[in-house]
């Protein structure tokens, strides 16, 4: 199979992506998180503040608040038990117990890892593992690596400037044991919603930051000591204390650089894991991809030009302003609730509906490597929604207008039955969920441009617009559950994109709901 068609599968046809015959070893399943073995570990406090309404002034951080940062954007929140309902009645059913953070994760799998070059006072400088497990620092690489970190991304951010810089990983076993192939599609996505907690949590602590998603891969992963064949950064963020200098120092900026001349310039770091799954499967297409995605010269990148904006019908509804609308961030990343079957249906006020898709789109804005304008207002994705029973908007499919606040109709009527017939699992009652909101992106993720690397880009980018989508619901009261098991054709079908050159990437119900039956405790004092 082609990389293309493979990519094009991956979003079209998932059984036809996946390898055959594949079956699901619970047994013999990977822990949710990294244990390094035998390695230099600074333990990090649990005494985390127990709210962050507004922003904290710009300071240097220290160990102390590094360890909230990072407990914040991902670490191990609560715990819960819960029962599979077609379960319940089989005496040998076993409860599901997962271990939960503040980002969501597709099956509660977190195949992505972060990573952390630190510059502080009271810690020596390096590069780090957060170990969520434990809640501490695992040390990787003792030493100032400012120099090396610039050149592996061109030159376009002054390092010196910034206290650390955080790195995504993607661990490809963590999820591929149950999802396969799919598990790439899933991964990116994953990554961006991770990278979306960490921006938001960001500027709650009063850090600078911005989004590189071109790099070296080979010189990266060397610095961080990983296995390509098993794992791989995603992406690099930059943070600091003042605006992220990212024209850079100017040393070298014309002069093109190779990961494998930067990668001499290292030792290998020799680390023992410890792995709890026995037998790993191959997994050759994800392998195959990451491969063809990886930039080995500085003379790559590349810059995405202004986004098209497409205008969908005549009728528009201008959506009512939003006053300043401060909400409390850990309130809503403890009362984040992915419902099921258990979504209620209500009315939605149009304030309400405006209130999320403002809200989410306005913290959506962050700097990017790719972007020709910083913080500029198209985005590589965008927001569509079904609607029933919202105040002042007819039943019907629309697109969101984000510099126009508004939503223009695509097309008039009641979708829930249809939404409902193309869900792969019958885990979601869509009848009683009154938005239904898609992340719609290229259906080409920019190929000519960024190749096979913009489609786990674009999935990141849906990503972090998700999580934006989350966080506001749940300020508002609502619940909301991101899906991938739904007929992108049907949908794509629904809004009128296959003329646009336009797909959907991810299914998000949001609406009002009541807890379900389960046991689970949180881990905030």
């Amino acid at each position: 199979m082609s990389l293309e068609g493979f990519l094009q599968d991956l979003q079209c046809n998932i059984n036809r992506a996946n390898q055959p015959n594949w079956e699901v070893d619970w047994e013999d399943a990977p822990l949710p998180y990294k244990l390094y073995q035998d390695l230099r570990a600074v333990p990090l406090s649990l005494e985390v503040p127990v709210s962050l309404i507004e922003s904290q002034p710009p300071s240097t951080p220290d160990l102390e608040r590094i360890g909230h940062f990072l407990w914040y954007v991902y670490g191990i929140t609560g715990v819960s038990q819960s029962v599979d309902p077609d379960d319940s009645l089989d005496q040998e059913s076993y409860p599901i117990h997962s271990y939960r953070r503040f980002a969501p994760s597709g099956g509660a799998l977190y195949p992505n890892e972060l990573y952390i070059y630190l510059k502080l006072d009271d810690l020596p400088a390096g590069i780090y593992h957060y170990d969520v497990a434990h809640h501490r620092l695992v040390l990787l690489r003792e030493g100032n690596v400012d120099s090396y970190l610039e050149r592996a991304l061109g030159n376009r951010c002054d390092i010196s400037t910034c206290f650390g810089a955080a790195f995504v990983s993607t661990r490809f076993w963590k999820n591929f044991f149950k999802y396969n192939n799919f598990s790439y599609r899933l991964q990116g996505l994953d990554a961006g919603v991770l990278k979306g907690q960490l921006l938001e949590t960001a500027k709650r602590f009063g850090f600078e930051s911005g989004v590189y998603v071109q790099f070296l891969d080979s010189a990266i992963n060397r610095l961080l000591g990983l296995t390509e064949e098993e794992e791989s950064v995603y992406s690099v963020i930059p943070l600091s204390v003042a605006a992220t200098n990212w024209a850079g120092t100017g040393r070298g900026v014309f002069r093109t650089l190779s990961a494998e001349e930067l990668c001499r310039e290292l030792p290998a770091i020799s680390a023992e894991l410890y792995e709890k799954s026995e037998r790993i499967r191959e997994f050759p297409m994800l392998l195959a991809v990451n491969e063809a995605s990886q930039i080995d010269s500085t003379g790559d990148f590349q810059k995405l030009g202004k986004q098209q904006v497409f205008r969908t019908g005549e009728n528009e509804i201008l959506l009512p302003e939003v006053e300043s609308f401060t909400y409390d961030f850990v309130e809503a990343c403890k009362n984040r609730h992915s419902p099921e079957m258990d979504f209620v249906m209500g009315k939605v006020s149009q304030q309400k509906l405006a209130t999320i898709l403002k809200k989410a789109t306005q913290s959506y804005s962050f700097r990017s490597d790719i972007d020709e304008v910083p913080y500029g207002s198209e985005s590589g994705v965008s927001i569509f929604g079904c609607f029933y029973n919202v105040e002042g908007v007819p039943n019907g499919a629309y697109a969101y207008d984000i510099g126009r606040h508004s939503l223009q109709e695509i097309s008039s009527g009641d979708y829930r039955l249809q939404l409902q017939s193309g869900l792969s699992l019958d885990n979601v009652n869509l009848l009683q969920v009154p938005l239904c909101l898609h992340i719609i992106g290229n259906k080409d993720y920019y190929q000519d441009t960024l190749g096979y690397r913009g489609y786990r880009i674009m999935q990141m980018e849906a990503g972090m617009l998700v999580q934006r989508l989350l966080l506001s619901s749940s300020a508002c009261g609502f619940g909301g559950h991101p899906l991938l098991g739904f007929d992108t054709t049907l949908t794509d079908g629904i809004y009128k994109l296959d003329s646009k050159g336009q797909t959907t990437l991810i299914q998000i119900p949001i609406g009002p709901f009541r807890e379900r039956a389960w046991m689970k405790g949180s881990l905030l004092s």
